[in-house]
């Protein structure tokens, strides 16, 4: 899978799936492919993260509360 960095717009390859997947990870290890050669893995802060489309990463891969949020939610709208 491919995500693409904020800051540069570079795309950065996921190197294990299961680390963005999980909410309570914060970062994930990946590598930029950019260039003729193959970068080093790093480490990425997903905050830092997009969809290649532009759009952002789903709330129930970056909090480890979102139903809390999601039941907040639709508490203020049934008021």
């Amino acid at each position: 899978m491919f995500l693409k960095h904020k800051q540069s717009g570079d795309l950065v390859e996921i190197l294990e799936m299961e680390e963005i997947y999980d909410p309570c990870k914060q970062s994930i290890t990946g590598r930029f492919h950019a260039g003729e050669e193959m970068q080093d893995p790093e480490t990425f802060a997903k905050s830092n993260l997009i969809f290649p489309s532009g759009e952002s990463l789903p709330l129930c891969w970056l909090d480890p509360k979102y139903q809390e949020h999601l039941s907040s939610q639709k508490t203020a709208s049934n008021v």
